[in-house]
């Protein structure tokens, strides 16, 4: 454990036993620090500490003081969700917290006292979105219930108002609608939603101020885009380009060489549904297949590179198909 964080929490825990300090400030400075603890956290460590404390802050709170003690469970909620490891058992812990803190949390905001605000409840509402998304990844929730917290959030976290909170939002529940399988007669629906959130969140996400989220969602966007089953598949394929050559205006080879070589992979199996004349698709695709051999090609270089073979695998299958394809022409 860094000396730093056990210092801080050493010392806040000898704090809470000064009879000198009243109890709400002592619950305050708890969840103060604990606060301080997960925000970028250096290893796991600092996030058990910090919910060590917020659980002694929970402890310590009167019992009349009910919002207190759900901003605390809220606050807890986000610290368990961010502990890492393939078991649900925290996010399991963080739902319960966050499910235990909304009713709280709401009913204060909507008191003649106003005791607090929309935007306390919205972030509650994007909390739960998040860890059911997660716990859905797990069969443990139902994806569904995560996109309706996200619609929820959005009706406060608005695009003029917080744009940061409804990129996240829109980016989120793009990914959520594609998670869901194409098994019913609303997938080409949820797969249209899931451009339109992508497209929503690049309206707020400028490449100036945000590369990297910039060219992320392009990168994502034109998946969405190539892989939707729309019967203007060639219009839907020229469009994911644009959004690669985006993405790549961001994604240098020197700088992030792996995202690059995902971007141009992607480009690459674009490029091979696309036909070389527009006009006259009759005409064939070798030029485009070219291309994408090429691009092929250059990504697997940087993927063996980076030691990703399951990646080099693919693409040796797919250059092999290639080449067929290109034999027969």
């Amino acid at each position: 454990m860094n000396s730093l964080h056990n210092h801080q929490v050493q010392q806040a825990l000898l704090a809470v036993e000064n009879e000198d300090i009243a109890l709400l400030d002592k619950v305050e400075m708890l969840m103060q620090v604990a606060m301080g603890l997960q925000h970028k956290p250096k290893n796991a460590e600092q996030l058990f500490d910090a919910i060590t404390l917020y659980n002694r802050a929970l402890d310590l709170c009167p019992e009349e003081e009910k919002l207190l003690a759900a901003r605390l469970r809220a606050r807890k909620a986000t610290a368990l969700q961010m502990v890492p490891g393939e078991d649900t058992e925290y996010l399991e812990l963080a739902l319960k917290e966050l499910e235990t803190a909304l009713p709280v949390i709401d009913s204060a905001s909507k008191s003649d006292l106003a005791l607090s605000t929309k935007e306390e409840v919205a972030e509650v509402e994007m909390n739960l979105g998040l860890v059911l998304q997660s716990l859905a990844s797990h069969r443990k929730a139902k994806i569904t219930d995560s996109i309706f917290w996200y619609q929820r959030a959005l009706r406060t976290f608005t695009k003029d108002s917080y744009p940061s909170e409804f990129s996240i939002l829109h980016n989120n529940l793009a990914t959520a609608y594609l998670s869901i399988p194409l098994t019913d007669e609303r997938a080409k629906m949820r797969e249209a939603l899931a451009v339109q959130s992508f497209e929503a969140a690049l309206e707020v996400i400028t490449i100036e101020d945000h590369p990297t989220e910039y060219a992320m969602l392009q990168n994502n966007l034109g998946n969405a885009l190539q892989y939707a089953s729309s019967s203007h598949a060639v219009e839907n394929n020229l469009r994911a380009l644009e959004a690669y050559r985006e993405a790549l205006r961001v994604r240098d080879i020197r700088t992030s060489p792996t995202s690059y070589a995902n971007t141009i992979s992607n480009m690459a199996n674009c490029l091979r549904n696309l036909p070389d004349d527009l006009q006259h698709p009759e005409n064939g695709n070798k030029a485009r297949l070219l291309e994408a051999k090429d691009l092929y090609t250059e990504a697997r270089e940087i993927f063996v590179g980076s030691h990703e073979f399951s990646k080099v695998e693919i693409i040796d299958r797919v250059i092999a198909d290639i080449s067929e394809e290109l034999s027969n022409l």
